[in-house]
């Protein structure tokens, strides 16, 4: 099956919002992450947006991904944007170090080879 435009778009927004979550915790520490709210909110929000963008895959694109945890990711944006009271930073650190490294990989995988420059 071939991914269409908005399919593609939106993996790319996932990743992308992965590497910055990659890039703005690297080098740091559990203790380091706590004691940073500007960390943190730049965390979330990358969180948010990888949400969104997950949330506007097609579920025909899900259904043919299930090793990937749509529902979840898309949960964790809802509970960030809706119920922010609830959220536990020391579980999004978590998610950083043992989850993502690899859904980045993975989705990375699936993205579609960018068009040559002569057909733009």
């Amino acid at each position: 099956m071939q991914i269409n435009d908005r399919d593609a778009a939106s993996l790319w927004d996932m990743a992308q919002a992965i590497r910055r979550i990659l890039e703005f915790t690297q080098n740091s520490s559990l203790e380091d992450y706590l004691n940073s709210i500007f960390m943190q909110s730049a965390v979330e929000r990358q969180f948010e947006i990888l949400g969104e963008a997950a949330r506007r895959i097609s579920l025909e694109f899900q259904q043919l991904h299930p090793e990937i945890d749509w529902s979840n990711i898309i949960g964790l944006r809802n509970v960030i944007a809706h119920r922010y009271e609830q959220v536990n930073q020391e579980n999004l650190w978590q998610i950083i170090e043992a989850l993502l490294p690899g859904l980045l990989v993975h989705i990375e995988g699936l993205l579609p080879p960018l068009p040559e420059e002569d057909s733009l």
